[in-house]
Order: C-alpha cells, then structure tokens, then sequence
C-alpha cells in the first residue's frame, strides 16, 4: 500500500532545527480507520441512492458511481461530523449531499470545458453527448435538494445551496478575467475560495451541524475546510509544472489561459519586456507544446514554484491551527492526517 508523509496536529507544534514541521508516514487506509464502517455503509447506501427507474439513466449512474474518486469530501464530513458528536442518518445525508453535488459539478465543468476525458476515464458527455450530460448534472441536483427537503434537513440546505452559488460565481469570474489576463493574487484568491475551497468549507460545516453543533462550531469548521480547499487548489496548479499523473497532461492550465499562483508570481516579478512575451504566448501560442514548455521554464526559474509551495503551506498550517481547537479524538487525528494528505498527494 502507498504510504504518504502526513503532520499530526501534535507533530505540527513542534518545529524541527531546520524550520520544518514533523512529519510522520500513514497510509489512506489508516486516515479512514475511525470511519471506516461509516464509509462502506455510505458507499451501500449512496449506490441505492442513485439507482432509478430510467434505463438511460440508471446507465449512466452506475457509469459514475463505478469511477468515483478516492471521495475525500465525504471524509470530511464524516470526521468533522465525529469529532463534534456522534455520526447519525443525517451525517449519512449531508455525506451524499456532498457527493451528489460534487459529481454534478464534475459533469457540468465538463461540458464547459468541454473535456473528453474524468480521471482517465471517458466523460458523462463524451459517451452521451453534452445535452444528456448538462440533463444528468441536473437531475444529480435535484436529487439533493429532494433529499434535504423531504428530511427537513434545512440548515444542511442551507449550507450546500450557499455552496452551489459560491462554486458557479467563481467560475464566472475566472471566465472573465481569463479573457484579458489580468488576474492579481487577490483576484486568484477569490477565485479559488469560490470554485474549489467552497464545496471542501461546505463539506466540514455541514458535517458538524449534522451532529448538532452550534453556529459558532459551524463557521469554525467552515473556516477550517475552506482553508485546506486553497491549500488543495494550490496542489492541483503546482501539478501543471510537474511531472505527476492526475488526469490532466503537463501545462493544462496554460493551454487553457487559467492564470494560476506560480504563473502569477512569476509576472509580477518578471520586467516589462519579459512579461509582455509571456503574456502574449499564452493569449497566441498555447497550442504549441515548445512554447508550453517555455513557459513552464519561465515559471520555474522565476521562483513561481517555491513561493506557490509556500503559501500552500501557510494554509495548511492555519487549518491545523484551527482543527486544535476541536475536541482531541481518532477523528481529529484523522483529519489532521488528511489535510496534510490532501497537500502531500502525488495525483
């Protein structure tokens, strides 16, 4: 089994003599120890959830369900959920909340991005065409809103529709800055809190008002998913500079003109003249892997890669400065665990 360096809360305090945090080797498989009966009954459970009475449909929800991802945004919910109280049927329901949206979302950006290809596996719309996969994203959603509906579970609403608008506003902004290119670390920032640290801030706050937990516990778990979604994202873009494996080929982001941190550090610390090149081989040569390749080169040298390492790293460690403030248990173990797992990831 691989095994990654993940930093319990406790490691974390403690500062080695070289300025670095820790660390201690633990495997996926023991991050989900104190939940691991919770996820093979959620697993039951969300394949029933998704089964219906169309045939075309119910295709395409086994096609889905049989790719799921490694689902750490149920993890999530569940560890949050049982370091604040006790796991109930409603955990369960905000768990597939979670999962239903976070899947829907995945379907839709494929179309909009118009990918052929999730996880190395062919997209929903690449065998079904965008019409049935632009259907199929929304019938995932109303499936969770019938869900916390008919369970009364409004404050779980609440939570996830928040989310919903969040995640589509970021996307719309990055659409629109992608035009001109012109995007600062702030504008960055919002974008990535919007688009991806959301649905993780949603997965933690719903987690704990599953079990009851105040308002004040609430915004605080939030905080704390919302800090390890930056951190996540950060990951995923310094991947575009590297030679890991995750569904994507080297210099996506590029190719596509998404202005990611290393990329816009290193503009802002480039001269006019360099700046001005760079710029003008994103909007005109992306289609060239050489020129691909020039900008990738460009970034690493200018120290993109560092100071973007850096700043994920930053949030790491305020999350964990968050997640001291909960209760010691196996479940915060856990979660401590799976954020520096989240960062540590090699796909």
């Amino acid at each position: 089994m691989k095994r990654y360096e993940v930093m319990s809360y406790e490691d974390s305090k403690l500062s080695a003599r070289n300025g670095q945090p820790q660390k201690m080797s633990i495997s996926i498989k023991e991050i989900q120890a104190p939940i691991a009966d919770e996820m093979n009954a959620f697993e039951g459970k969300f394949r029933q959830f998704m089964k219906t009475k169309v045939m075309l449909l119910d295709t395409i929800m086994n096609y889905i369900v049989q790719r799921k991802g490694k689902q750490l945004r149920p993890m999530f919910v569940f560890l949050t959920a049982g370091s604040s109280g006790e796991i109930n049927e409603k955990t369960y329901r905000a768990a597939a909340f979670i999962e239903l949206l976070h899947t829907a979302s995945l379907v839709h950006d494929d179309v909009v991005d118009d990918s052929n290809y999730r996880r190395g596996f062919f997209s929903v719309n690449a065998l079904w065409k965008n019409k049935i996969a632009v259907l199929v994203g929304d019938y995932l959603l109303s499936k969770l809103l019938l869900l916390s509906v008919e369970n009364e579970d409004y404050d779980l609403l609440k939570l996830g529709s928040t989310a919903v608008k969040v995640m589509s506003e970021g996307e719309l902004l990055q659409m629109e800055k992608a035009r001109k290119l012109d995007i600062t670390e702030e504008v960055y920032f919002e974008i990535i809190r919007q688009k991806t640290a959301a649905l993780i801030a949603a997965c933690c706050a719903m987690g704990v008002s599953s079990v009851g937990a105040d308002s004040q516990i609430v915004e605080k778990a939030r905080l704390f998913g919302e800090k390890v979604g930056i951190a996540f994202q950060i990951k995923d873009d310094l991947f575009d500079y590297g030679d890991a494996e995750i569904g994507k080929p080297l210099g996506i982001d590029i190719k596509e003109k998404k202005m990611t941190l290393p990329l816009i550090y290193a503009l802002n610390h480039a001269d006019w003249w360099t700046k001005r090149k760079i710029i003008g081989v994103i909007k005109n040569e992306s289609e060239k892997p050489a020129k691909v390749a020039e900008v990738i080169d460009f970034v690493k040298k200018s120290g993109g890669i560092q100071y973007a390492t850096e700043v994920m790293q930053k949030y790491v460690k305020e999350a964990i400065e968050i997640l001291g403030s909960f209760p010691e248990s196996p479940y915060r173990k856990s979660l401590d665990a799976l954020v520096q797992y989240t960062i540590e990831r090699t796909k």
